[in-house]
């Protein structure tokens, strides 16, 4: 899970970029970066923490160019190593060429091994730095014939986007897993993970870049051509569920209306007796409006979220019960005791901190819980860009629902049916990958992925 922004055509490209990776930092925390071109020369500035915490505003002095792109890096592949902070770039025969990655390839290693076989030499532990190599090993002409080239022998999630010369491409997989979108500002474009990118920064929604689209845009011109045609869209469902902001069009559609939707579904499959609906903050709140409006159970602040958590903490050495999950939520006993509350949650991983949750829900005097989750059971990991855990961590392999429940201490549990979550998207089945529910993989060999 990772952002990425770009700007084309604007005296100001680096400052905005910044003010886009702002918007898009939840979908990454561990670094940010931005490169900025003004056609000739590249300017960059990386860094491990948060987009606050890298730039500068002196900064920006050097951030010269009328084009950049920018990234906020979630790791699903490779370490956290500030070498592998995002963007790239490469200076090669044809010139200067960065790259924006998004996603996760399945057969990165393999590549990568017969890439150094034939004398190639990495210097981070990325699948995105394959790419590089196999654009820089092209024997096209144009860079976008070259991209396409590259591509070709890639398989996996992908959302990109490369800076050359004065041209910013944006690229998405055949499949389209992840989400990546165009938006006008006067007389720039701008690219990005997330439309609400664009508001923050002025700019309109224009559409999503298709799946196996190619998209190449040099002043106000934009040209578009597509390098393959799967026949069958793979978007990643969990943009819906829990990942983009709720403010968001995601695959052309409004993530709050769908979250939304869950929420209502998730009522209408299972509606207890119950005094108030609470949301564990923040990516279950819209799913939890939801509810309560369907079920016309009155929805009320249950938790506070510490929204100020740094990347570390420091822990007293007096032992102090469920200190992680204390210093990010704490209950509100007054809308608490006594009541009989739903406790809607949008997924559950590992399952150990919602069991700490319902432990502090109890201790806080709750009488009883309905827990009801906005998605179907997660059984199986994912390969396309979300670091989801290994199977035998995930606590709905392991166990049934009545075990989970009995395992988190509620009195009744209901996750959403897979019918119930197709159904509030509005869309048809065979648009979305639902592997982390079924274990069917859009792309074969899954077992070359990490």
């Amino acid at each position: 899970m990772c952002g990425i922004f770009g700007v084309c055509n604007n005296n100001e490209s680096a400052k905005l970029t910044y003010l886009g990776l702002y918007a898009l930092q939840h979908r990454g925390q561990e670094s940010a970066g931005i490169i900025s071109s003004d056609g000739k020369k590249f300017s960059n500035k990386v860094g491990n923490g948060l987009v606050s915490d890298v730039f500068l505003k002196k900064d920006f002095s050097r951030l010269k160019g009328f084009n950049a792109v920018g990234h906020v890096r979630y790791s699903t592949f490779g370490s956290s190593s500030i070498t592998n902070a995002q963007p790239f770039a490469i200076n090669f025969v044809d010139g200067n060429l960065a790259i924006a990655h998004n996603g996760n390839l399945c057969n990165a290693e393999l590549l990568k091994n017969k890439l150094e076989r034939d004398g190639s030499i990495f210097q981070t532990s990325t699948d995105t730095e394959v790419i590089l190599h196999l654009v820089a090993k092209s024997k096209k002409k144009t860079i976008e014939e070259k991209i396409i080239d590259a591509l070709l022998h890639v398989k996996g999630a992908y959302s990109l986007l490369f800076l050359s010369g004065k041209k910013l491409i944006a690229v998405r997989d055949p499949y389209g897993f992840r989400p990546l979108c165009i938006g006008k500002l006067k007389n720039s474009y701008i690219v990005s993970s997330e439309s609400c990118a664009f508001d923050l920064v002025g700019a309109k929604y224009v559409r999503d870049v298709e799946p196996g689209e190619i998209v190449s845009i040099s002043d106000d011109e934009l040209k578009s051509r597509r390098f393959s045609k799967n026949g069958k869209n793979a978007f990643c469902i969990f943009e819906f569920i829990y990942f983009a902001r709720p403010d968001s069009l995601v695959f052309g559609k409004s993530v709050y209306t769908i979250r939304k939707n869950l929420g209502k579904e998730l009522a209408k499959e299972s509606q207890p007796n119950a005094d108030n609906v609470i949301s564990v903050p923040d990516s279950a709140n819209v799913a939890a409006v939801g509810f309560s409006t369907e079920s016309k159970i009155p929805y009320e602040i249950g938790f506070i979220r510490n929204h100020y958590i740094g990347r570390t903490f420091i822990e007293p050495k007096q032992e102090i019960r469920n200190f992680g999950a204390k210093i990010k939520y704490n209950p509100v006993c007054e809308t608490l005791k006594e009541k009989k509350i739903v406790l809607v949650d949008d997924s559950v991983v590992r399952g150990t901190t919602s069991r700490k949750l319902i432990k502090m829900l109890r201790n806080a005097g709750v009488k009883k819980i309905h827990h009801r989750i906005s998605s179907p059971p997660i059984k199986h990991p994912c390969f396309y860009g979300i670091d989801t855990p290994k199977m035998s961590e995930l606590i709905a392999s392991r166990k049934s629902v009545k075990e989970i429940k009995e395992f988190f201490g509620v009195d009744t549990l209901h996750y959403l049916s897979l019918d119930g979550l197709i159904k509030a998207t509005g869309m048809e089945k065979d648009n979305f990958c639902l592997a982390c529910f079924t274990g069917e993989y859009p792309i074969k060999k899954a077992d070359n992925c990490r």
